[in-house]
Protein backbone atom coordinates (compact mmCIF):
# COMPACT_ATOMS: atom_id res chain seq x y z
CA UNK A 1 0.00 0.00 0.00
CA UNK A 2 1.77 3.61 -1.04
CA UNK A 3 -1.47 6.04 -0.08
CA UNK A 4 -0.86 9.85 -0.60
CA UNK A 5 1.18 12.00 2.13
CA UNK A 6 -1.28 13.32 3.81
CA UNK A 7 -2.59 11.45 7.16
CA UNK A 8 -6.17 11.70 5.89
CA UNK A 9 -5.72 9.63 3.08
CA UNK A 10 -3.16 7.04 5.04
CA UNK A 11 -5.95 6.48 7.64
CA UNK A 12 -8.22 5.02 5.48
CA UNK A 13 -5.98 2.45 4.37
CA UNK A 14 -5.06 0.88 7.74
CA UNK A 15 -5.01 -3.11 6.96
CA UNK A 16 -6.27 -4.41 10.13
CA UNK A 17 -9.48 -6.20 8.83
CA UNK A 18 -7.67 -7.78 5.97
CA UNK A 19 -4.95 -9.27 8.40
CA UNK A 20 -7.44 -10.25 10.36
CA UNK A 21 -9.93 -12.28 7.65
CA UNK A 22 -6.34 -13.81 6.74
CA UNK A 23 -3.28 -14.67 9.23
CA UNK A 24 -1.33 -15.28 5.78
CA UNK A 25 -1.64 -11.72 4.68
CA UNK A 26 1.62 -9.80 4.58
CA UNK A 27 0.80 -6.14 3.91
CA UNK A 28 3.86 -3.60 3.79
CA UNK A 29 3.16 0.20 3.50
CA UNK A 30 4.73 2.29 2.21
CA UNK A 31 5.56 5.75 3.44
CA UNK A 32 7.80 8.94 3.35
CA UNK A 33 10.78 8.31 5.69
CA UNK A 34 9.44 10.86 8.88
CA UNK A 35 5.98 10.08 8.53
CA UNK A 36 7.26 6.14 10.11
CA UNK A 37 6.49 6.69 13.72
CA UNK A 38 2.87 8.76 13.39
CA UNK A 39 2.21 5.86 10.77
CA UNK A 40 3.60 2.71 12.69
CA UNK A 41 1.35 4.04 15.47
CA UNK A 42 -2.06 4.50 13.30
CA UNK A 43 -1.48 0.85 12.01
CA UNK A 44 -0.51 -0.83 14.95
CA UNK A 45 0.92 -4.35 14.33
CA UNK A 46 -1.17 -4.97 11.02
CA UNK A 47 2.14 -3.95 8.67
CA UNK A 48 4.89 -3.50 7.97
CA UNK A 49 5.93 0.18 7.62
CA UNK A 50 9.01 0.61 5.19
CA UNK A 51 10.41 3.92 4.54
CA UNK A 52 10.76 5.82 1.53
CA UNK A 53 13.42 8.69 0.89
CA UNK A 54 11.76 11.55 -1.13
CA UNK A 55 13.94 12.67 -3.97
CA UNK A 56 15.50 16.34 -3.56
CA UNK A 57 13.33 18.89 -4.94
CA UNK A 58 14.29 22.63 -5.39
CA UNK A 59 11.90 24.61 -3.67
CA UNK A 60 11.01 21.93 -1.41
CA UNK A 61 11.87 21.64 2.35
CA UNK A 62 14.49 18.77 3.41
CA UNK A 63 12.21 18.05 6.16
CA UNK A 64 9.10 17.86 4.76
CA UNK A 65 7.43 14.47 4.23
CA UNK A 66 3.46 14.84 3.82
CA UNK A 67 1.47 17.71 3.62
CA UNK A 68 0.79 18.77 7.06
CA UNK A 69 4.20 20.09 6.82
CA UNK A 70 4.21 22.68 3.94
CA UNK A 71 1.51 24.99 2.29
CA UNK A 72 -0.69 24.71 -0.37
CA UNK A 73 2.38 25.41 -2.59
CA UNK A 74 4.88 23.37 -1.07
CA UNK A 75 2.22 20.12 -1.96
CA UNK A 76 2.57 20.80 -5.49
CA UNK A 77 6.24 20.24 -4.98
CA UNK A 78 5.61 17.32 -2.74
CA UNK A 79 3.66 15.37 -5.68
CA UNK A 80 7.01 15.72 -7.77
CA UNK A 81 8.81 14.36 -4.76
CA UNK A 82 6.31 11.47 -4.76
CA UNK A 83 7.00 10.88 -8.15
CA UNK A 84 10.47 10.49 -7.98
CA UNK A 85 10.11 7.75 -5.79
CA UNK A 86 9.23 5.49 -8.83
CA UNK A 87 12.65 3.82 -9.05
CA UNK A 88 12.73 2.87 -5.59
CA UNK A 89 8.94 1.54 -5.21
CA UNK A 90 9.93 -0.18 -8.61
CA UNK A 91 12.98 -2.27 -6.97
CA UNK A 92 10.49 -2.96 -3.89
CA UNK A 93 8.05 -4.58 -6.59
CA UNK A 94 10.27 -6.08 -8.65
CA UNK A 95 12.04 -8.02 -5.12
CA UNK A 96 9.22 -9.10 -3.41
CA UNK A 97 7.39 -10.97 -5.97
CA UNK A 98 10.62 -12.76 -7.45
CA UNK A 99 10.98 -14.54 -4.17
CA UNK A 100 6.98 -15.31 -4.27
CA UNK A 101 7.35 -16.25 -8.04
CA UNK A 102 10.18 -18.38 -7.12
CA UNK A 103 8.53 -20.45 -4.76
CA UNK A 104 6.03 -21.15 -7.12
CA UNK A 105 8.37 -22.54 -9.85
CA UNK A 106 7.96 -18.71 -11.72
CA UNK A 107 11.24 -17.63 -12.87
CA UNK A 108 12.51 -14.59 -11.12
CA UNK A 109 13.02 -12.59 -14.76
CA UNK A 110 10.04 -13.79 -16.31
CA UNK A 111 8.04 -12.62 -13.07
CA UNK A 112 9.44 -9.28 -13.46
CA UNK A 113 8.43 -8.99 -16.77
CA UNK A 114 4.60 -9.84 -15.49
CA UNK A 115 4.32 -7.15 -12.95
CA UNK A 116 2.92 -4.79 -14.99
CA UNK A 117 0.03 -7.03 -15.97
CA UNK A 118 -0.29 -7.91 -12.22
CA UNK A 119 -0.93 -4.32 -11.35
CA UNK A 120 -3.30 -3.47 -14.26
CA UNK A 121 -5.49 -6.72 -13.51
CA UNK A 122 -5.26 -5.50 -9.39
CA UNK A 123 -6.28 -1.91 -10.49
CA UNK A 124 -9.43 -3.85 -12.29
CA UNK A 125 -9.71 -6.03 -9.52
CA UNK A 126 -10.62 -2.83 -7.23
CA UNK A 127 -12.70 -0.74 -9.69
CA UNK A 128 -14.53 -4.13 -10.25
CA UNK A 129 -14.98 -4.39 -6.44
CA UNK A 130 -15.75 -0.31 -6.05
CA UNK A 131 -18.55 -0.80 -8.72
CA UNK A 132 -16.69 2.37 -10.61
CA UNK A 133 -17.15 2.06 -14.18
CA UNK A 134 -15.34 5.33 -15.74
CA UNK A 135 -15.84 6.40 -19.38
CA UNK A 136 -12.96 7.78 -20.94
CA UNK A 137 -13.23 11.62 -21.38
CA UNK A 138 -13.79 12.79 -25.20
CA UNK A 139 -10.66 14.89 -24.91
CA UNK A 140 -7.56 13.96 -23.89
CA UNK A 141 -6.70 15.45 -20.07
CA UNK A 142 -3.25 18.06 -19.81
CA UNK A 143 -1.37 16.95 -16.69
CA UNK A 144 0.11 19.39 -14.96
CA UNK A 145 1.94 18.78 -11.87
CA UNK A 146 0.57 22.40 -10.49
CA UNK A 147 -3.12 20.94 -10.19
CA UNK A 148 -5.17 18.20 -11.12
CA UNK A 149 -5.63 17.00 -14.58
CA UNK A 150 -7.79 19.44 -16.59
CA UNK A 151 -10.73 18.87 -18.67
CA UNK A 152 -13.31 21.09 -19.90
CA UNK A 153 -16.07 21.55 -17.18
CA UNK A 154 -18.82 19.93 -19.14
CA UNK A 155 -16.08 16.77 -19.48
CA UNK A 156 -17.09 15.64 -16.02
CA UNK A 157 -16.80 12.21 -14.60
CA UNK A 158 -20.78 10.41 -14.06
CA UNK A 159 -21.37 7.57 -11.55
CA UNK A 160 -24.25 6.45 -9.97
CA UNK A 161 -24.96 6.03 -6.33
CA UNK A 162 -26.21 2.82 -5.26
CA UNK A 163 -28.23 1.97 -2.17
CA UNK A 164 -27.25 0.96 1.40
CA UNK A 165 -25.68 -2.59 1.53
CA UNK A 166 -23.96 -1.43 -1.77
CA UNK A 167 -20.73 -0.14 -2.42
CA UNK A 168 -21.44 3.49 -2.54
CA UNK A 169 -19.93 5.30 -5.34
CA UNK A 170 -20.07 8.96 -6.61
CA UNK A 171 -22.65 10.88 -9.15
CA UNK A 172 -20.77 14.13 -9.89
CA UNK A 173 -19.98 16.78 -12.32
CA UNK A 174 -17.01 18.50 -12.31
CA UNK A 175 -16.63 21.29 -10.52
CA UNK A 176 -17.15 25.50 -11.34
CA UNK A 177 -13.72 25.48 -11.39
CA UNK A 178 -12.97 23.63 -14.40
CA UNK A 179 -11.46 20.46 -13.11
CA UNK A 180 -11.81 17.17 -12.86
CA UNK A 181 -10.56 13.94 -11.07
CA UNK A 182 -11.58 10.35 -11.32
CA UNK A 183 -9.61 8.31 -8.26
CA UNK A 184 -10.81 5.29 -6.50
CA UNK A 185 -10.50 4.97 -2.61
CA UNK A 186 -10.63 2.17 -0.75
CA UNK A 187 -14.16 1.19 0.44
CA UNK A 188 -15.14 3.42 3.92
CA UNK A 189 -14.10 1.90 6.90
CA UNK A 190 -15.79 1.74 10.05
CA UNK A 191 -15.32 5.15 11.86
CA UNK A 192 -12.23 4.95 14.25
CA UNK A 193 -13.80 4.73 17.45
CA UNK A 194 -11.93 5.60 20.83
CA UNK A 195 -14.79 5.21 23.24
CA UNK A 196 -11.71 4.93 25.92
CA UNK A 197 -11.01 8.65 25.39
CA UNK A 198 -12.74 11.05 27.05
CA UNK A 199 -13.67 14.74 25.34
CA UNK A 200 -11.46 17.41 26.95
CA UNK A 201 -12.51 19.14 30.40
CA UNK A 202 -12.16 22.28 28.35
CA UNK A 203 -14.51 21.26 25.03
CA UNK A 204 -16.49 19.35 27.44
CA UNK A 205 -17.54 22.13 29.76
CA UNK A 206 -18.02 24.56 27.70
CA UNK A 207 -20.31 22.20 25.28
CA UNK A 208 -22.25 21.88 28.08
CA UNK A 209 -23.79 24.73 28.90
CA UNK A 210 -25.26 24.74 25.56
CA UNK A 211 -28.97 22.61 24.95
CA UNK A 212 -29.18 19.18 23.18
CA UNK A 213 -27.98 19.83 19.51
CA UNK A 214 -27.65 23.68 19.26
CA UNK A 215 -23.94 24.06 18.61
CA UNK A 216 -22.29 23.91 15.16
CA UNK A 217 -19.25 22.52 14.97
CA UNK A 218 -17.18 23.75 12.45
CA UNK A 219 -13.76 22.14 11.09
CA UNK A 220 -11.77 21.62 8.30
CA UNK A 221 -9.03 18.48 8.73
CA UNK A 222 -5.27 19.12 9.91
CA UNK A 223 -4.43 19.88 6.29
CA UNK A 224 -6.78 21.69 4.72
CA UNK A 225 -6.56 25.58 5.33
CA UNK A 226 -8.92 28.52 4.46
CA UNK A 227 -7.82 31.44 2.59
CA UNK A 228 -8.26 34.46 5.32
CA UNK A 229 -10.90 36.08 3.09
CA UNK A 230 -12.52 32.94 3.30
CA UNK A 231 -12.25 32.50 7.04
CA UNK A 232 -13.70 35.55 7.99
CA UNK A 233 -16.74 34.56 6.23
CA UNK A 234 -17.08 31.62 7.17
CA UNK A 235 -16.96 33.12 11.09
CA UNK A 236 -19.46 35.72 9.78
CA UNK A 237 -21.78 33.22 8.44
CA UNK A 238 -21.91 31.52 11.75
CA UNK A 239 -22.47 34.16 13.82
CA UNK A 240 -25.23 34.84 10.96
CA UNK A 241 -26.95 32.07 12.41
CA UNK A 242 -27.39 32.90 15.79
CA UNK A 243 -26.29 29.51 17.12
CA UNK A 244 -23.38 28.61 19.61
CA UNK A 245 -20.15 27.59 17.23
CA UNK A 246 -16.72 26.66 18.15
CA UNK A 247 -14.61 27.05 14.98
CA UNK A 248 -11.34 24.95 14.21
CA UNK A 249 -8.98 26.75 11.79
CA UNK A 250 -5.37 25.88 11.48
CA UNK A 251 -2.67 27.38 8.73
CA UNK A 252 0.70 25.91 7.55
CA UNK A 253 2.86 23.85 9.70
CA UNK A 254 5.06 26.44 8.00
CA UNK A 255 3.84 29.50 9.13
CA UNK A 256 2.58 27.56 12.69
CA UNK A 257 5.93 27.48 13.77
CA UNK A 258 6.89 31.29 14.27
CA UNK A 259 4.56 34.31 15.03
CA UNK A 260 2.67 34.40 12.30
CA UNK A 261 0.36 31.78 13.22
CA UNK A 262 -1.09 34.56 16.30
CA UNK A 263 -0.96 37.07 13.70
CA UNK A 264 -2.99 35.25 10.91
CA UNK A 265 -5.91 34.29 13.43
CA UNK A 266 -6.01 38.04 14.27
CA UNK A 267 -6.42 38.88 11.01
CA UNK A 268 -9.31 36.73 9.96
CA UNK A 269 -11.98 37.26 12.75
CA UNK A 270 -13.72 40.25 12.10
CA UNK A 271 -13.68 43.13 14.00
CA UNK A 272 -16.04 43.31 17.18
CA UNK A 273 -16.86 39.35 16.49
CA UNK A 274 -16.13 38.18 20.27
CA UNK A 275 -17.71 40.78 21.61
CA UNK A 276 -21.20 40.39 19.40
CA UNK A 277 -20.64 36.61 20.21
CA UNK A 278 -20.08 37.13 24.39
CA UNK A 279 -19.14 33.41 24.74
CA UNK A 280 -21.69 31.91 22.47
CA UNK A 281 -18.11 31.23 19.76
CA UNK A 282 -15.13 29.65 19.64
CA UNK A 283 -12.49 30.44 17.08
CA UNK A 284 -9.46 27.50 18.38
CA UNK A 285 -6.21 26.81 16.03
CA UNK A 286 -4.78 23.25 17.04
CA UNK A 287 -5.51 19.91 17.12
CA UNK A 288 -9.14 18.74 18.64
CA UNK A 289 -10.92 16.00 18.97
CA UNK A 290 -12.96 15.71 16.51
CA UNK A 291 -14.52 12.20 17.50
CA UNK A 292 -15.67 13.29 20.95
CA UNK A 293 -16.57 16.66 19.91
CA UNK A 294 -18.77 15.31 17.45
CA UNK A 295 -20.49 12.70 19.21
CA UNK A 296 -21.28 15.44 22.11
CA UNK A 297 -25.03 15.47 23.17
CA UNK A 298 -25.12 19.87 22.44
CA UNK A 299 -23.32 19.51 18.93
CA UNK A 300 -26.26 19.23 16.17
CA UNK A 301 -24.18 20.35 13.15
CA UNK A 302 -21.22 19.87 11.48
CA UNK A 303 -19.52 22.08 8.61
CA UNK A 304 -16.56 20.39 7.04
CA UNK A 305 -14.41 20.63 4.26
CA UNK A 306 -15.89 16.91 2.83
CA UNK A 307 -12.93 15.07 3.89
CA UNK A 308 -14.46 11.14 3.27
CA UNK A 309 -13.09 9.88 6.78
CA UNK A 310 -14.91 13.38 8.48
CA UNK A 311 -18.27 13.24 6.09
CA UNK A 312 -18.40 9.56 7.58
CA UNK A 313 -17.63 10.65 11.54
CA UNK A 314 -19.91 13.61 11.49
CA UNK A 315 -22.88 11.01 9.51
CA UNK A 316 -22.40 8.35 12.20
CA UNK A 317 -22.38 10.95 14.99
CA UNK A 318 -25.66 11.59 13.92
CA UNK A 319 -24.88 15.72 13.09
CA UNK A 320 -26.19 17.81 10.27
CA UNK A 321 -23.81 17.96 7.79
CA UNK A 322 -22.43 21.29 5.62
CA UNK A 323 -20.24 21.13 2.97
CA UNK A 324 -17.37 23.51 2.12
CA UNK A 325 -15.25 21.67 -0.15
CA UNK A 326 -11.88 23.05 -0.86
CA UNK A 327 -9.69 21.29 -3.32
CA UNK A 328 -9.92 18.16 -5.58
CA UNK A 329 -12.11 15.04 -4.17
CA UNK A 330 -13.39 17.26 -1.92
CA UNK A 331 -15.35 18.91 -4.12
CA UNK A 332 -16.35 15.34 -5.99
CA UNK A 333 -17.04 14.16 -2.03
CA UNK A 334 -19.94 16.84 -1.59
CA UNK A 335 -21.80 16.24 -4.59
CA UNK A 336 -21.76 12.46 -3.55
CA UNK A 337 -23.03 12.88 -0.17
CA UNK A 338 -25.02 15.95 -0.89
CA UNK A 339 -26.99 15.50 -3.91
CA UNK A 340 -26.63 11.72 -4.39
CA UNK A 341 -26.66 10.53 -0.42
CA UNK A 342 -28.84 13.20 0.46
CA UNK A 343 -27.20 13.19 3.47
CA UNK A 344 -26.10 16.78 4.36
CA UNK A 345 -25.82 20.21 2.12
CA UNK A 346 -23.03 22.37 0.08
CA UNK A 347 -22.51 25.63 0.80
CA UNK A 348 -23.29 27.34 -2.52
CA UNK A 349 -20.97 29.00 -4.52
CA UNK A 350 -20.43 31.86 -7.40
CA UNK A 351 -20.52 30.13 -10.84
CA UNK A 352 -18.06 32.73 -12.42
CA UNK A 353 -15.79 32.31 -9.43
CA UNK A 354 -16.34 30.09 -6.85
CA UNK A 355 -16.89 32.58 -4.57
CA UNK A 356 -18.98 31.86 -1.04
CA UNK A 357 -19.91 34.50 1.13
CA UNK A 358 -21.45 34.46 4.41
CA UNK A 359 -24.90 34.50 3.83
CA UNK A 360 -24.16 31.31 1.57
CA UNK A 361 -22.90 29.66 5.29
CA UNK A 362 -25.69 30.85 7.05
CA UNK A 363 -28.37 29.54 4.06
CA UNK A 364 -26.59 26.17 4.44
CA UNK A 365 -26.59 25.82 7.67
CA UNK A 366 -30.15 26.99 8.16
CA UNK A 367 -31.27 24.22 5.46
CA UNK A 368 -29.03 21.54 7.01
CA UNK A 369 -30.51 21.85 10.38
CA UNK A 370 -34.32 22.02 9.36
CA UNK A 371 -34.05 19.05 6.70
CA UNK A 372 -36.10 16.12 7.99
CA UNK A 373 -38.51 13.62 5.81
CA UNK A 374 -36.67 12.08 3.57
CA UNK A 375 -33.59 13.57 3.75
CA UNK A 376 -33.29 12.51 7.80
CA UNK A 377 -34.38 8.59 6.66
CA UNK A 378 -31.24 8.39 4.36
CA UNK A 379 -29.52 9.76 6.71
CA UNK A 380 -30.52 7.07 9.45
CA UNK A 381 -29.86 4.26 6.57
CA UNK A 382 -26.13 5.46 5.67
CA UNK A 383 -25.58 5.56 8.91
CA UNK A 384 -26.45 2.36 9.91
CA UNK A 385 -24.30 1.09 6.76
CA UNK A 386 -21.61 2.17 7.78
CA UNK A 387 -21.64 1.32 11.26
CA UNK A 388 -22.52 -2.24 10.53
CA UNK A 389 -19.99 -4.33 10.61
CA UNK A 390 -21.53 -7.58 9.08
CA UNK A 391 -21.47 -5.21 5.88
CA UNK A 392 -17.68 -3.61 6.49
CA UNK A 393 -16.21 -6.71 6.90
CA UNK A 394 -18.08 -8.73 3.69
CA UNK A 395 -16.16 -5.76 2.06
CA UNK A 396 -12.71 -7.08 3.23
CA UNK A 397 -13.59 -10.86 2.39
CA UNK A 398 -14.63 -9.87 -0.90
CA UNK A 399 -11.60 -8.15 -1.79
CA UNK A 400 -9.36 -10.93 0.13
CA UNK A 401 -11.30 -13.78 -1.55
CA UNK A 402 -10.89 -11.48 -5.25
CA UNK A 403 -6.71 -10.90 -4.23
CA UNK A 404 -5.82 -14.31 -4.18
CA UNK A 405 -7.66 -14.99 -7.31
CA UNK A 406 -5.23 -12.72 -9.29
CA UNK A 407 -2.36 -14.21 -7.72
CA UNK A 408 -3.32 -17.71 -8.82
CA UNK A 409 -4.14 -16.34 -11.97
CA UNK A 410 -0.47 -15.32 -12.29
CA UNK A 411 1.04 -18.31 -10.83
Amino acid sequence: MFPWPAFGHISPFAPRKLVSIDSKIRVTFLTSAGTVPRVEAMLASSAKVTPLSLPHIPGLPSCASSTADLTADGAELLKLAVDATSPSVSALLADRPHRLRHAVGVRPRKASRRQGPLLRRLLRLLLRLHHRPLSPPVVRPRRTHGGPTRVPCHVGARHRASSPGTAPTSTTSAPSTGTTSACSSPDPPPPRHHDDEELDDRWATWLSAFPDASVIFASFGSETFLPAAAATELLLGLEATRSPFLAVLNFPKQAAMDDAAATELEAIIPVGLEERLEGRGVVHTGWVQQQQILRHRSVGCFVNHAGFSSVVEGLVAGCRLVMLPMKVEQHFNARLFARELRVGVEVARRDEDGWFGRQDVRDAVEAAVASGGGEEDDARKWREFFTNEDVQSKFAVDFVRELKEVVKGQA
